[in-house]
């Protein structure tokens, strides 16, 4: 049965805009999408331009979006995503297209090149061979070393779609890689810039980079990770960090005494602009007064739920648990 594959097609020097030409293909048995698109290449249409290399998964080069997701086209079984007939294959998102599904890939590249990829050990320290690394040290940075550079998580980023500033989870796993790596010198000094504006806190926690990402690299998984190396190592001078602390205070209480057990919508806001930052906490009154006049504002007055005492008490044994495990 034929398949109708509806491609997006535009050229930057000629095209207004992009649009969609339909190609009838009857899939072969076993065929990759790639390989669906290089038979519409040779056979119907050699002026269709789009990325590949290796066909194994290994170069990233063949990411697309297929259905509105990011794919690599060489991973993905055509049949697998014919949906009522058909595969709508698109070019993947944020960033600017040159040619078809052909995108320029340089935004992508030059934030992965703000975190300094590579490794940078102390050279005070000589040795006679090559440094050396324990299973479990290499163990901590495994999944961020399978990281192909696909681009296929920062397609899909929904914080790139509004803030083009934003680092990127391919770039924050790969900052992961290196600051865990037991080799690396300068790992306060990474820490400190992923904590900035645009860094790791910037994450919404959507999990369409893990989601979509090809190998076992799942970005979400290295921010996480980073967001807790770096508060572990007194890095809460931010908004991110001071809304988590904020969480954790309003819920569970300062060492485990006074917090109500709930979250505390009053107090979240200020502990996470900073108790000091006049111009943030300015900032909150015009949302504060819109939700007072529609009488949305939460209580003055945290409720405290029932039996706070076990939570308390849960709180207590957690800090108690990270001082043994320390």
């Amino acid at each position: 049965m034929a398949v109708k594959f509806i491609v997006s097609r535009y050229n930057s020097e000629t095209d207004a805009k992009p649009y969609f030409q339909e190609f009838s293909l009857d899939i072969p048995k076993g065929a990759t999408l790639l390989d669906c698109m290089n038979l519409i290449e040779w056979q119907q249409d050699g002026t269709l331009t789009f990325r590949m290399s290796c066909r194994s998964a290994i170069c990233g080069s063949c990411a697309l979006r297929v259905n509105g997701h990011a794919r690599l086209a060489c991973k993905t079984q055509a049949v697998d995503v014919v949906y009522e007939g058909a595969v709508k294959i698109e070019p993947i998102g944020n960033m600017n297209v040159i040619k078809d599904l052909a995108v320029d890939l340089e935004p992508f590249w030059e934030s992965l090149e703000k975190v300094s990829p590579w490794l940078m050990p102390d050279e005070s320290i000589k040795y006679e061979k090559e440094r050396l690394q324990s299973h479990e040290d290499q163990l901590k940075i495994d999944h961020a070393s399978t990281c192909i550079l696909c681009a296929s998580c920062y397609s899909d980023c929904n914080v790139l779609n509004v803030d083009p500033k934003f680092l990127g989870p391919a770039t924050l796993a790969k900052a992961q890689r290196f600051v865990f790596d037991s080799r690396d010198a300068e790992t306060e000094a990474r820490l400190d810039y992923l904590s900035k504006l645009h860094g790791m806190w910037d994450c919404t926690h959507c999990a369409e980079c893990s989601t979509r990402c090809p190998t076992d690299a799942k970005p979400l998984s290295r921010i996480k990770e980073l967001r807790t190396a770096a508060m572990s190592r007194g890095f809460t001078n931010n908004n991110g960090a001071r809304h988590v602390l904020g969480f954790r205070e309003s819920v569970g209480g300062f060492k485990g005494f006074g917090g109500g057990g709930m979250l505390n919508e009053n107090y979240i806001p200020i502990r996470s602009v900073g108790f000091f930052n006049l111009d943030g906490i300015f900032s909150l009154l015009p949302v504060g007064f819109r939700m007072f006049i529609r009488r949305k504002n939460p209580p003055l007055i945290p409720h405290i739920i029932e039996k706070i005492g076990e939570v308390r008490k849960m709180f207590r044994r957690f800090d108690e648990y990270r001082k043994e495990s320390k």
